[in-house]
C-alpha cells in the first residue's frame, strides 16, 4: 500500500482524572462557567471548561514546551 500523507492516528482513548479543589476554587470556576455561558450563549460543563483551561495553559507555557521537547 502507497505511504499516506495523514500519519497513523495517536491513541485519543480518554483518560478518566479525579481532583479535589478547594471551595474558593470551585467557586470561582462555577462563576466563569455562567461568564462563558454568558458570552457564547452555550452553557458547558465545568469539566469541559476545566480541561480546554488546562489545555491552553499547558500550550502557551513556552518553558514547559522547551523541556518536554528534549
Amino acid at each position: 500500500m502507497a505511504e499516506l500523507k495523514l500519519p497513523r492516528l495517536p491513541d485519543r482513548t480518554p483518560v478518566r482524572l479525579t481532583i479535589s479543589v478547594m471551595p474558593e476554587l470551585h467557586a470561582a470556576l462555577v462563576d466563569y462557567a455562567a461568564a462563558y455561558r454568558e458570552a457564547y450563549g452555550k452553557e458547558e460543563p465545568v469539566s469541559d471548561l476545566v480541561t480546554a483551561m488546562l489545555e491552553s495553559f499547558l500550550a502557551s507555557d513556552r518553558a514547559f514546551a522547551r523541556g518536554r521537547s528534549r
